[in-house]
């Protein structure tokens, strides 16, 4: 489903890309800057075109219900377009987990938020933070871990690989679940001699 969600938006956008493609190399070549430097195979609109006559004008605003509707259309467009990108920007974070059962999920804030609980429970962390992003087959934990100035980093990730990351994939099986850890260091605070 989500490979057929994703062909369907690139195939969307190309689809998008070509029309405004189109229509900008179009305006574009009445003008005579743009119009002088194309080259003779390309077709051109002439600088003389009328794209709106006075009469066409004139029958169009005898009917009044057109302006109405036209502005409704441009504006049902465009708030489709602004819905179809903000789901867009938002794909990549998790919200829930279908589980075994139809209607039953586990939210990936939950696993989120516990898994970050294992993770400041591991020896040597100072603070730890998880974020689920990914689909619902395939999971991706990205762990930010702040350790403590004489913590080991190679004990903390051997210690959260058989922990926290083993049990967040168990609870996610069968989806698989990938973990990007990023390790930073507190420093110790400089102390002031009196």
């Amino acid at each position: 489903m989500s490979r057929l969600r994703g062909g369907v938006n690139r195939s969307t956008l190309l689809c998008l890309a070509a029309v405004l493609l189109a229509g900008g190399a179009a305006l574009a070549s009445v003008t005579a800057p743009v119009r002088d430097r194309l080259p003779s195979a390309v077709p051109r609109i002439g600088a003389d075109r009328v794209w709106l006559d006075q009469e066409l004008l004139g029958r169009w605003r005898d009917h009044g219900w057109w302006p109405p509707v036209v502005i409704a259309a441009l504006a049902v467009g465009a708030a489709l377009f602004l819905c179809w990108s903000f789901a867009q920007l938002r794909t990549g974070r998790l919200r829930e987990l279908p589980l075994g059962q139809p209607g039953v999920t586990l939210s990936a804030t939950a696993l989120a938020a516990a898994m970050t609980e294992r993770a400041r429970a591991v020896d040597g962390v100072a603070r730890a933070h998880v974020r689920l992003l990914g689909r619902p087959r395939r999971l991706r934990a990205r762990i930010t871990l702040v350790l403590g100035p004489d913590a080991c980093p190679e004990a903390v990730l051997g210690e959260l690989a058989r922990g926290t990351v083993a049990e967040a994939r168990a609870a996610a099986a069968p989806r698989t679940l990938e973990a990007d850890v990023r390790l930073t260091v507190r420093r110790h605070r400089a102390r002031r001699i009196h």
